[in-house]
This record gives C-alpha cells, sequence and structure tokens, in this order.
C-alpha cells in the first residue's frame, strides 16, 4: 500500500518535507491512525516526540486511534500549534 501524508509546522521542519510519500509492504495487516503514527516514529525517529502529540486527519477529518486507513486516502498529520 502506499500513502502519501502531509505534514504541517514544525514536523515539515524536523522530517525536512512538506509531503512524505510511505510504503506499508504487508497486506495481512490492516493499517489504524495509531499504527500509522508507530510506523513514522520508527521511520523518523527525530520526530518521534512531536509526532507522539500530533494529530491525524483522514479525509479531511480528524481521526481517532483505530480509524482505519486505506489506500488513497488523503491523510494529514498535524502537530500542536502554539502562539498568539
Amino acid at each position: 500500500m502506499q500513502l502519501r501524508i502531509q505534514l504541517f509546522a514544525g514536523l515539515t521542519e524536523q522530517i525536512g518535507a512538506s509531503t512524505i510519500d510511505v510504503s506499508i509492504t504487508d497486506r495481512d495487516t490492516e493499517l489504524t491512525s495509531a499504527g500509522l503514527m508507530r510506523l513514522l516514529s520508527q521511520k523518523y525517529p527525530q520526530a518521534a516526540s512531536l509526532l507522539a502529540s500530533s494529530f491525524v486527519a483522514v479525509n479531511q477529518a480528524y481521526a481517532d486511534q483505530e480509524q482505519r486507513i486505506h489506500e488513497g486516502d488523503e491523510i494529514a498529520v498535524i502537530p500542536p500549534v502554539s502562539g498568539g
């Protein structure tokens, strides 16, 4: 399964891109948003702490941890933003 993931704010800075492509090779496993975050934390350890507090959006709606992710879904990872 091929996924294209949009990144925002501090994640873009830590990972070095605003969009990443991720390949999921185990087709027998159904990927959830929580599973995606674990996978991204392993792939990008420099961003793991920020990923831990980030939100996942699937098809322009915030996803809970059990939200299934399918090939072709629009996925965004949104870190908490502070400021005034």
